[in-house]
């Protein structure tokens, strides 16, 4: 996810509020950094002020539909009227939150939004005896519930989504953590080993030397 609001206070409650629903997150503060960041990072969702100093919102909403790509747009503003509204849709935007909100109603929103970015996926994931439900937040293995860390919960969500397929570091590292990362560390091998442990024996999660991991 990318964040950008030049509020800092509401942006950084965005952030933490989504990064607890196991959301990377990454914020910027105006439009002309918001568009640096989507030109190296490619983002599920962009929750988007419209007001925004340096390069108006609007702009930024233009370049991301201008790219092709899949990236939703949840468009922020504190006008309230109809026409505004329109506006911002008309713009190409995918979906339209009014201030003040409230933060439970923004990441549902952002959750339907990402789901759109993915192929259809049934609502649980199951693998190797292990049952997932995204949308509780619970995981089993062999009906025994396996209480996991976010970051946890996140790593296995995405080996399971790779159906088997390996998945490296890199991209672990790209969808469950943010930019501010450092992508020299060992998190990922350290979340795989404490991941393994929880979900007990046999082990589910291969490592795949210099390639990555996968649940096969």
């Amino acid at each position: 996810m990318l964040v950008v609001e030049d509020e800092s206070l509401l942006a950084e409650s965005i952030a933490e509020w989504l990064r607890r629903e196991a959301f990377a997150v990454d914020v910027a503060y105006d439009g002309d950094a918001a568009l640096e960041r989507l030109g190296v990072n490619d983002y599920d969702v962009v929750v988007l002020d419209r007001d925004l100093p340096v390069v108006h919102g609007d702009e930024v909403c233009r370049a991301i539909v201008d790219s092709g790509g899949e990236t939703r747009v949840l468009m922020l503003t504190a006008a309230a009227a109809v026409r505004e509204r329109v506006a911002g849709l008309a713009l190409g935007a995918d979906d339209y939150l009014t201030k003040p909100f409230a933060l439970v109603e923004l990441s549902a929103r952002v959750h339907a939004l990402s789901r759109r970015t993915r192929r259809a996926a049934p609502p649980t994931l199951t693998r190797a005896g292990i049952l997932v439900d995204p949308a509780r937040r619970e995981v089993h293995r062999d009906g025994r519930y396996v209480p996991l860390s976010r970051k946890e919960f996140a790593v296995l969500v995405e080996l399971l989504r790779g159906d088997g397929a390996v998945v490296s570091a890199e991209e672990l590292l790209e969808r469950a953590w943010d930019e501010h990362i450092d992508p020299f560390t060992n998190v990922v091998r350290v979340t795989v080993m404490k991941l393994r442990r929880k979900l007990g024996e046999p082990p589910v999660v291969e490592t795949v030397p210099g390639v990555g991991y996968r649940i096969p």
